[in-house]
């Protein structure tokens, strides 16, 4: 997607983009390419990438409304700032706090928060189980992209929304997790499969995933996530083994104290 492309698609979601925002996507995509290589930010380098992988895919976020007003956006792991700068850029009413455990990241999105002038982001350097404990139902909406799978984002974000906030992650492929989250939480979402466009040399498919928060949180949520860590085969099996070592020395032990008595 060149830069007229990627003009006239943001028309059909219905934003104007100024020549002060765009050269602000342009700065953007500079500090991105600049700054990849120290922090590891991104394997998407190429210009035309950028502007459709990362900021027009951030930007049909805008399909929500609410997105569009004076609101508060939380957006969990958010990287080199996916959704969540690009939001920023369009609409400066919008509160946005980035949430990245990766400290690396972090100087990055502060970087960019100078250079871009973004007096309305906020960077925070934290786990998401950890922030969000201290920080219940503070948030009109919580996004996240490529993060994780849809149970452990809705464990992490919907706590963090206020009564009637919009739990809104980015999802090229929905289908199973959908399955899987929505008896678990006992939730429902509606789906927008409407962000596909393409063009000679590329196209685009990506789903908004929406659910409205109706009620407070389950005191249990958000957990101490142990699903979010990725294990290797190698620590399962050294795991497994010192179960049964443990479990054969204690079996031992109840022998030989049976014994003695």
């Amino acid at each position: 997607m060149n830069k007229e492309e990627f003009l006239n698609s943001l028309k059909l979601l219905g934003i104007e983009v100024t020549n002060k925002e765009l050269s602000k996507f342009e700065k953007y995509k500079d500090l991105l390419k600049e700054y990849n290589q120290k922090f590891n930010l991104t394997s998407i380098t190429n210009d035309l990438d950028i502007y459709l992988k990362h900021f027009y895919d951030s930007l049909c976020l805008f399909k929500i409304k609410e997105l569009k007003e004076n609101k508060i956006l939380l957006d969990i792991g958010t990287g080199a700032g996916f959704p969540g700068i690009p939001l920023a850029i369009i609409n400066s009413d919008l509160k946005v706090y980035l949430l990245e455990s990766n400290t690396k990241k972090c100087e990055f999105l502060k970087i960019v928060k100078q250079e871009l002038n973004l007096n309305n982001i906020e960077v925070i350097n934290s786990r998401a189980e950890d922030f969000i404990k201290t920080h219940k139902e503070e948030f009109d909406l919580a996004t996240s992209r490529a993060v994780s799978h849809l149970k452990i984002l809705s464990e992490l974000e919907i706590p963090a929304l206020k009564i009637n906030g919009l739990f809104v992650p980015l999802k090229s492929h929905y289908e199973e997790e959908l399955k899987e989250t929505e008896p678990f939480l006992n939730i429902k979402f509606r789906i927008n499969r409407n962000n596909y466009i393409h063009s000679t040399n590329w196209e685009f498919k990506k789903n908004n995933i929406k659910n409205n928060k109706t009620k407070t949180n389950p005191i249990n949520l958000p957990k101490k996530l142990f699903s979010n860590q990725k294990i290797s085969k190698q620590k399962t099996i050294k795991l497994a083994f010192f179960t049964n070592f443990f479990s054969l020395v204690l079996a031992k032990l109840e022998k030989i104290k049976y014994n003695y008595i």
